[in-house]
């Protein structure tokens, strides 16, 4: 099992360049980090092609296969992205305080993100971003009647991701490494990190929970978090994606949970993969790691590959070794 650890605090600079003297950076014309990108992968006769895009600061904008694609990214929050959500001062509402790595509420659907690229590598199967997050709201915006506890637009949250297509064996599996840095001068005691989150469009509509066994069971369009890993598909079960990890929390040691809602009126479904930390004095600062794997195919392709990569894991952790 593939075990989380907290780094020793460092500035989010040092972090960025930590990972820009490990590879290439993508640059635009004009100086600024492009997120436009595209890797790929065969995957049961088909390919799993990922993009993103400078509009959503280097988010999963596109995946597609089998002639269908898997993403709704309509405003800057459906993506296949990250966020988190902590307290200020004890106060913790949803959105509140949410830093958000493909943009913020006001960004709509607009052409620029309020989060900033700050690094970008893509090649093959591989793609890796640094992010600097915005805040979901603007200061003076509320959520359920909550105002904004940001006092900025632009968070001083990064996000790391890597993005992997294929794995030994299963070649509809996407490794996902995300790595959320809190800042040093902030104190939080409470974080609901959504490690992972993807929203669909509304023709994925059938959600299956995956039981320990491999089986899978049908768990209700919710909404909310269950413990079983989800899997949306199409209700022929032609198309799907789902959604497991084999880290656990940095405080507590506590499994992911997985939601799965539908937004008819949006014409969207989602699913997301959540961690919470929490801590009674503060959560140290410093670099929160999580490993989540993702797979696309048919329900019956992404049910076994999910499935294996469980058993994987799982002998991993038996054996002292962290995920493959």
């Amino acid at each position: 099992m593939d075990r989380p650890f907290i780094a020793r605090p460092r500035s989010r600079w040092a972090v960025v360049w930590t990972v820009l003297t490990a590879a290439r950076v993508v640059v635009a014309s004009g100086g600024e980090v492009s997120g436009d990108a595209v890797i790929r992968g065969a995957a049961g006769g088909s390919d799993i092609v990922i993009t993103t895009t400078s509009r959503v600061a280097g988010a999963i904008h596109s995946l597609t296969w089998g002639g269908r694609e898997f993403v709704d990214s309509h405003d800057h929050g459906r993506q296949v992205q990250s966020a988190s959500n902590l307290d200020v001062d004890g106060r913790f509402h949803p959105e509140t305080f949410n830093p958000t790595e493909a943009g913020c509420e006001r960004d709509m659907a607009g052409p620029t993100s309020t989060s900033r690229l700050l690094w970008l590598s893509a090649s093959g199967r591989d793609l890796a971003t640094v992010a600097q997050m915005a805040f979901w709201l603007r200061p003076g915006q509320s959520s359920g009647g909550h105002p904004a506890l940001n006092a900025t637009a632009l968070s001083n949250h990064l996000l790391h991701k890597e993005v992997h297509i294929g794995m030994p064996g299963l070649e509809h599996a996407i490794r996902h490494v995300i790595t959320f840095t809190l800042p040093a001068d902030e104190r939080h005691r409470q974080g609901t990190f959504e490690t992972l989150t993807g929203y669909m469009p509304a023709v994925f509509d059938t959600p299956h929970g995956l039981r320990e066994d491999g089986t899978l069971t049908e768990i209700g369009p919710g909404p909310g978090e269950q413990p079983l890993p989800v899997i949306l598909s199409t209700g022929d079960g032609a198309h799907a994606m789902g959604v497991c990890s084999p880290t656990t929390s940095h405080t507590g040691g506590r499994a992911a949970g997985y939601g799965r809602f539908f937004f008819p009126e949006a014409q969207v479904s989602k699913w997301n993969c959540v961690f919470r930390e929490d801590d009674r004095i503060r959560l140290p600062p410093g670099s929160y790691r999580y490993v989540v794997y993702t797979a696309v195919g048919t329900r019956e392709q992404v049910r076994h590959t999910l499935h294996d990569l469980r058993r994987r894991n799982e002998n991993h952790a038996q054996h002292g070794s962290t995920a493959p």
